[in-house]
């Protein structure tokens, strides 16, 4: 079943121009894991996994925005986060995917960090048409 976005909770769309704005995206992230009911844990990993994932998007994408959402499965509830640039994308995902790559910016997860912290992680990109990651992280 996908997971539909939750009607009463409005997504959060936060521009992401310049560091400032990785720690609103951090905060944004944790207010939405508390509003699905997260534990620390839980909400750890999400704000961590939105942390690293909106460094990405600034330092390789150029900027770009975040959209923060809570949505359902069923009886499960999760946050969705969607990153969106429109840098030069991802020449190699499986290199960019595989642990230990790094370029040495941010918390060093990369992407494959990013992936373990979450339930479902989407990669769309391509050399220049930019980048959208999915993650979800169902409670």
């Amino acid at each position: 079943t996908p997971a539909i976005a939750d009607p009463t909770r409005p997504v959060l769309r936060v521009d992401i121009v310049e560091n400032e704005d990785v720690v609103i995206v951090r905060q944004r992230a944790r207010e939405q894991s508390h509003r699905a009911g997260f534990s620390l844990l839980e909400t750890t990993k999400v704000v961590t996994a939105a942390s690293e994932l909106a460094r990405n998007t600034l330092e390789h994408g150029g900027g770009g925005y975040a959209e923060l959402e809570i949505c359902t499965d069923g009886s499960r509830r999760g946050v969705r986060m969607r990153f969106i640039d429109t840098g030069p994308g991802i020449p190699d995902v499986e290199q960019a995917l595989r642990d230990g790559f790094t370029t040495g910016k941010g918390l060093g997860l990369g992407l494959g960090g990013s992936r373990r912290l979450v339930s479902e992680f989407e990669i769309e990109t391509g050399a220049g048409r930019g980048t959208k990651v999915t993650v979800v992280r169902w409670k």
